[in-house]
């Protein structure tokens, strides 16, 4: 069983093949760290962490006066708050005489086969109770009156733990929750390094890795959204470890709102990783017996490097976080028309847009912004979810229809938590925004945000929305959110209970997703919020794929797509050919290169296809053709990152299928240079003693070699590209079991 008590050493050993996470309680009160790391098949430690005082700063808890046992340097699983811990605490509470101090110490455990739903919250599953084991550890503070319920949950075939808690008021009074994150893990060294994802709009999900120092480092969002700034993630790795080698531990948070990550590394040199709900602009009222649920924490861990760090998550969100019909489907190659037209569109040129679609091998035709209500630019129309007659005279279901005609399935933009002021919904109904009465509100993108922690505003919202999906035959959903929270008020609100807005809203619009995607299971849908701003695993749960940036110069998109793919699958990013100077940056490149990136993951179109020329529509036609031929191993095969174009001039990536018989590589080169050195690269991923068929694109080239060469000895891959921002794609197939 992948969770043992042992009642000699009062330990609990969480354990599979890949790991192991042993908890102690110490003085049959402290629930303490021992062990995260690979597996360790028995362990016989008690007490194993040194038991010496370290200094009269580091003050003895009530009842252990005199000793050596300090709150402050042992390691913890929940540590309290202004009890002898000087290190950031789990949880913060303030009670009813005005004081903050508190400790939860042990009461019981229960262990549980299979994992439970959290409620109103999206998290990881299981199909049944053998993929899972759980442990809840119930601790509280008897004079306080509050107490919490610890969740663990190891998967039995997967490098993975998920963490989340409970928290509750065993009093009579009410409580306030101001801090509520769902996971603490110490360890008793500091020899990592950081990484993280820092990033803004069209340049999102960056990489950067330092050396963790001593203090307390902080990744935060405090938007209201998981945001471009930074993902909802974090990364400890031993120094010396890389793509292929090495210790990681990967935390992953599985929420849409305001998060806080935190690594403190102490006098001590220990190191106490925390993550949750950001405590800022957040307060909890908890009366007597109520209890507040924190979203779930997804840690991995691997001691073969970022690589595999990076398929223990493709896996369990492509698998067991992911839903409905599309989760194992193929996804549709797509054209969307918002950089061809912009506002300015009507039938017409829609359909003609449609007709050179089809004919290319498109599949999904997407409208975007400018649909409804009398919507030109960016400064109306948001909460009218109504045809705009003038561009479309016949309505939206006869373009719709139109568009099945031409072959093609149709899809439609919406951006629902958002509102204009010039619009039918805001004169209506002005107090529906997020504001502070009294006070001026912020806009952004000329826009303001709809109360969605309020059931009648999710109501009138998704009456509007299946007003129009139960009519319109809507295949595709594109979900846009284009601006951050400001001014975060809640009209009819008590006073003590405003700081639960932000949170009260990502658990809104919660469960407006999960009425919508049941209500309309047929629907494929699209994350997006202008570009990556809420591209996480808590809106993967409801969209199994998400816009990877509203980026869509290649080479831009390198590094996007390469660091998006730390988390997540090349199935959950949406990346389309887009013309060249590229919208964004101006840069002009090859169309060979363009679709080597943006074939690597769910492709699509957004190019005027009505002004190229039929050699030019011959081309796409090409690359539509070819990547329907991979779409299966680029959307569900095991992605490899072989070179990083954070590293230098070179990007890489594989794609090889689960049973290693067909595969495709990625080489792309930044900048050309005279007497540039070789590079020769090693494949990952193949079996080593068959033979493969190495065929190049674009050439009649084709070389047999075994999986053993393949992965040892490699390929030169830069020596015949020529010009800056050149792309080279190698197929390889498996034409001998051994060699």
């Amino acid at each position: 069983m992948p969770i043992t008590y042992n009642k000699r050493l009062n330990q609990f050993h969480l354990c599979n093949d890949s790991l192991s996470y042993i908890i102690e309680i110490r003085e049959h009160k402290y629930v303490t760290h021992v062990y995260y790391g690979k597996r360790i098949e028995s362990f016989d430690h008690a007490g194993a962490y040194p038991d010496v005082a370290r200094a009269s700063f580091s003050p003895n808890p009530a009842g252990f006066e005199g000793t050596s046992l300090s709150l402050n340097t042992i390691l913890q699983e929940c540590p309290g708050t202004d009890t002898g811990d000087y290190r950031e605490g789990l949880a913060e509470f303030t009670f009813a005489d005005g004081t903050t101090a508190f400790n939860f110490t042990y009461d019981g455990y229960e262990i549980r086969k299979g994992k439970e739903p959290l409620p109103g919250l999206p998290s990881t599953y299981v199909e049944g109770d053998d993929e899972a084991d759980t442990l809840v550890l119930s601790v509280s503070d008897t004079v306080r009156k509050v107490g919490a319920q610890l969740t663990y949950t190891i998967y039995r075939a997967r490098p993975v733990v998920t963490r989340s808690v409970s928290y509750v008021n065993n009093g009579t009074a009410p409580v306030r929750l101001d801090k509520a994150l769902s996971m603490c893990v110490d360890f008793d060294d500091a020899d990592f390094d950081l990484l993280q994802m820092p990033g803004e709009w069209a340049s999102e999900k960056q990489l950067k890795r330092d050396h963790l120092s001593n203090g307390v480092h902080v990744l935060e969002s405090r938007r209201g959204a998981s945001s471009v700034a930074q993902q909802p993630f974090m990364a400890l790795m031993r120094p010396h470890a890389d793509e292929f080698q090495g210790d990681v531990y990967g935390f992953h948070f599985v929420y849409s709102g305001n998060f806080r990550f935190v690594a403190q590394v102490d006098p001590f040199q220990q190191t106490r990783v925390l993550g949750g709900i950001n405590p800022f602009n957040f307060g909890w009222r908890l009366e007597a017996g109520q209890r507040f649920q924190t979203p779930e924490m997804v840690m991995v861990y691997t001691d073969s490097g970022l690589n595999a760090m990076s398929q223990a998550f493709h896996d369990l969100y492509r698998r067991r976080l992911a839903r409905g019909e599309y989760r194992d489907a193929q996804r549709p190659v797509l054209i969307n028309n918002w950089e061809t037209t912009y506002f300015d569109f009507d039938e017409e040129r829609i359909l003609a847009l449609a007709k050179k679609a089809k004919a290319i091998g498109v599949e999904q035709f997407v409208l975007d912004d400018g649909w409804f209500g009398h919507r030109d630019d960016d400064h109306s129309s948001l909460g009218d979810w109504v045809t705009n007659e003038r561009k479309l005279p016949h309505g939206l279901k006869h373009l719709a229809e139109a568009i099945e005609a031409e072959g093609l399935k149709f899809g439609l933009w919406f951006e629902p938590e958002m509102i204009s002021e010039d619009s039918d919904l805001f004169r209506a109904h002005p107090d529906w925004h997020l504001h502070v009465p009294g006070y001026p509100s912020s806009k952004g993108r000329d826009q303001l945000i709809l109360d969605f922690s309020r059931q009648e505003v999710r109501d009138e919202i998704f009456a509007q929305m299946t007003a129009i999906l139960d009519e319109v035959p809507v295949s595709y959903i594109k979900w846009d959110m284009n601006r951050n929270m400001t001014e975060v008020g809640s009209a009819g609100r008590s006073a003590h209970d405003q700081l639960q807005t932000s949170h009260r809203y990502i658990l809104g619009l919660y469960e407006f997703l999960d009425r919508l995607t049941k209500r309309y299971p047929h629907i494929l849908f699209e994350n997006c919020s202008g570009g990556a701003g809420r591209f996480d695993p808590g809106m993967s749960y409801y969209m199994p794929q998400s816009w990877t940036s509203d980026n869509t110069d290649s080479f831009e998109r390198l590094r996007i797509q390469h660091a998006t793919s730390m988390i997540f699958p090349p199935v959950m990013m949406c990346a389309q050919l887009s013309e060249s100077p590229n919208d964004q940056v101006g840069r002009i490149t090859s169309l060979s290169s363009r679709a080597a990136v943006s074939m690597s993951a769910n492709f699509g179109i957004m190019m005027d296809l009505t002004r190229k020329s039929q050699a030019e529509l011959d081309e796409l036609a090409t690359y539509i053709s070819a990547y329907k031929e991979v779409r299966s191993l680029v959307q569900f095969g095991d992605f490899y990152r072989l070179l990083s174009p954070f590293d230098g001039n070179y990007g890489c990536w594989e794609f090889v299928d689960a049973v290693r018989t067909r595969g495709r590589l990625m080489f792309f080169q930044v900048l050309s240079h005279a007497s540039k050195p070789w590079v020769r690269l090693r494949l990952r991923g193949l079996e080593r003693g068959g033979t493969y068929e190495v065929a190049y694109a674009g050439s009649t080239r084709k070389e047999r070699f075994s999986g053993a060469e393949l992965m040892e000895y490699g390929l030169y891959l830069n020596h015949d590209l020529e010009g800056d921002f050149a792309a080279k794609v190698v197929d390889f197939s498996l034409v001998e079991g051994s060699f």
